[in-house]
């Protein structure tokens, strides 16, 4: 059984859900990919203690605080390959961001290949089943686009803004150029 509940926040209500006492999903109203690859019984239980967890983590974030990832247990479900990109997600600091090519840079030296295709990562980036905590929104591409958002653009702007990311230099992509 899945569990779900939901968090208002500054970038839009967010659908939370747990299985077995660990977070699986965390996605922003109106997400591409809302709610995955759910395919098992879904029920609202607002008093779940990961729930607990999870919104007094969302509050100290939305506060400006740099809450921990490890603070919750997640249990994202995805290939072998998305949860490496993930895992590497979760290592890019507060405030800071990182590219799709740096990323598959990671995964080509963890995997011992010499190359590793930015686009892959984009896909497993753009999969991510817990917005914010892993934090996907901090992935920019090389030349600075503000591209790929599962939650759109103007929720990764607000995110990248509250962490006090430095915008200068960050642009918009043209439409049907985001991943």
């Amino acid at each position: 059984m899945i569990y779900t509940t939901h968090y208002p926040s500054s970038v839009g209500d967010i659908l939370l859900a747990e299985r077995e006492g660990a977070l699986i999903g965390l996605w922003i109203e109106g997400q591409k990919y809302f709610l995955g690859s759910l395919r098992e019984e879904v029920a609202v239980c607002d008093d779940r203690p990961v729930f607990s967890r999870v919104k007094n983590w969302l509050d100290r974030y939305f506060a400006g605080e740099k809450p921990a990832v490890s603070a919750i247990p997640l249990a994202p479900a995805g290939s072998e390959f998305r949860r490496q990109v993930w895992d590497i997600l979760c290592e890019i600091p507060y405030g800071e961001v990182t590219t799709y090519g740096e990323i598959a840079k990671q995964i080509a030296r963890k995997r011992g290949v010499w190359r590793m295709s930015a686009q892959a990562v984009g896909g497993a980036v753009g999969h991510n089943p817990i917005s914010i905590i892993i934090p996907c929104h901090r992935v920019v591409g090389t030349n600075g686009s503000l591209t790929g958002y599962a939650g759109g653009l103007d929720k990764k702007i607000k995110l990248l803004t509250l962490e006090g990311v430095n915008m200068e230099g960050f642009f918009l992509p043209k439409k049907g150029t985001a991943l």
